[in-house]
């Protein structure tokens, strides 16, 4: 797609907020692909037929591999040189026999398969292009909403084209954050996160959880294990462009292109309170 247009998103009057970006031609590729993916998303809930049992607690849908299909054929098309890594059908193109290191596109598919099956409007598909190991484009798709949050690594974070910031609270206590603990000890962990805050939550869709603490709708996003590359690529970039501190619960990095399937684990929060919900999940 090179030297197609820069997509002009209307709005503040500002024009295209990636106008300047490195990466304009695959921010505008990955939200136009975006717009296609949720739309197939929600003309097939109503009409799913086919669903498959991963685990005891995972499904895959039709529209998981109709979604993935959609991504795999647009990359194919416009960036023949570059690999997916996908959910459901793992990692294809010209780095498919090994740990790509140059560009790979990054797709969850459906994230919130389970909501998605069992009509609940959680979910969202989220694509991310990843560059010699780092995120450097990501857009996360609410397609019942019509919201798409989006980044580039030197771009803004923005919301259907308006650039968005983390809203920090004066208070930890005052804070709503998105949670999922295991492991050792989480039970105790759960009690003395949750009497830190205001509330936890829990919605089923990482994605778009992470991607909410971008604008503010939840001031803290945390996840022990049970994440992959395709959850956080995307909605991890967007958060951090948003003034986010990113780190795995060691203060580590966030990311890793590598990772076994659900073994990653992630906090976002503004830097005001980061330290302190680290603290608290170690002890």
């Amino acid at each position: 797609m090179t030297g197609s247009p820069v997509r002009a998103i209307a709005g503040d009057g500002s024009g295209a907020p990636y106008a300047g970006s490195r990466w304009g031609d695959e921010i505008e590729f990955a939200l136009d692909l975006a717009d296609r993916a949720g739309s197939l998303l929600v003309d097939l809930q109503d009409r799913l037929v086919a669903i498959e049992h991963k685990s005891e607690t995972d499904v895959v849908t039709e529209a998981d591999h109709r979604s993935e299909a959609l991504v795999v054929e647009a990359v194919r098309s416009a960036y023949p040189g570059d690999s997916v890594l996908s959910e459901e059908i793992g990692l294809v193109g010209p780095a498919a026999d090994a740990v790509p290191t140059g560009r790979t596109w990054v797709v969850d598919p459906l994230d919130g398969t389970v909501n998605y099956a069992n009509g609940i409007p959680f979910f969202c598909f989220s694509l991310a292009l990843v560059v010699d190991g780092r995120p450097v484009v990501g857009v996360v798709r609410d397609p019942v909403r019509g919201e798409s949050y989006a980044a580039t690594e030197d771009g803004p974070a923005t919301l259907d084209g308006r650039p968005v910031a983390v809203r920090p609270k004066g208070r930890l206590r005052d804070c709503l954050i998105s949670m999922g603990l295991s492991g050792e000890r989480s039970a105790e962990r759960w009690a003395k996160l949750r009497d830190a805050v205001r509330v936890p939550r829990g919605f089923g869709a990482a994605a778009l959880a992470l991607a909410y603490v971008a604008n503010g709708r939840f001031d803290a996003f945390i996840q022990e294990q049970n994440l992959s590359a395709w959850d956080v690529a995307a909605a991890g970039l967007i958060a951090e462009r948003a003034g986010a501190v990113v780190t795995d619960p060691t203060g580590g990095p966030w990311f890793r292109l590598d990772a076994p399937t659900r073994t990653m684990s992630l906090v976002a929060a503004a830097a005001p309170h980061h330290g302190a919900l680290l603290d608290l999940l170690r002890a």
